[in-house]
């Protein structure tokens, strides 16, 4: 069993959860486009599609066969989400989920969150909780709550990811720099037009927050 689908087995409920709220409170519309930043085309195919045309934009090509997929009208860009592209308000909505996280430091993480705000009218970024102890990339609690030198031998030797995964010191070394999970304070102020809403476990331990903007949406913090 790979990593990969050992995130699927455990978070698969959480993910589809988490569609049926994008869909109640974001309401995509049948002529709407949407710009997925981070996204694959694979996270999209197995629903109807949502809205009129999906970009899924990386920093990497993805390989994508559209004509395998005719009911669905998906697009693979190639592009930093911390420096995109297009014009003010180019897409109806603009999505990412568990990215942001992942681009680098709290001023990356600021550029990715102005970007996106800027060429979205509508909002929806997730991105899981550093207050919840379970850190859900490596699969094993409190890690992310050390130092980094601790962390980068915590996170090899004391986590399923590093058993599974085997990594290299510089793959570990370059997993945690690039893992940086946002506290809500810090989301509030990476989204200062947006609401935060808090997923949780158990009712009461943050799991991941959602910044979210809607046209006329009031939302519970």
């Amino acid at each position: 069993m790979t990593i990969h689908s050992i995130y699927n087995q455990i978070f698969k409920i959480w993910r589809r959860k988490r569609r049926r709220l994008f869909l109640e409170i974001i309401r995509p519309q049948p002529e709407e486009a949407m710009l997925d930043v981070g996204g694959y085309p694979g996270n999209w195919i197995q629903d109807p599609q949502p809205t009129r045309r999906i970009d899924c934009l990386n920093v990497h090509p993805v390989e994508w066969h559209a004509e395998e997929h005719t009911s669905h009208n998906i697009r693979t860009l190639v592009g930093d989400g911390c420096q995109l592209s297009f014009p003010d308000h180019a897409y109806d909505i603009a999505y990412s989920n568990s990215v942001i996280e992942h681009v680098g430091e709290l001023d990356r993480q600021a550029a990715f969150a102005k970007e996106i705000r800027r060429v979205g009218r509508r909002l929806w970024v997730q991105t899981p909780a550093y207050e919840c102890p379970l850190e859900p990339h490596f699969l094993a609690p409190f890690v992310h709550w050390f130092p980094v030198p601790i962390r980068r031998f915590l996170v090899r030797w004391l986590t399923p990811w590093g058993w599974v995964q085997r990594p290299s010191a510089k793959e570990v070394a370059e997993t945690v720099r690039f893992t940086r999970l946002l506290t809500r304070k810090q989301m509030r102020e990476l989204f200062p037009d947006c609401t935060i809403l808090t997923e949780r476990m158990a009712w009461i331990i943050p799991k991941s927050y959602i910044a979210i903007r809607t046209e006329g949406s009031d939302l519970t913090h």
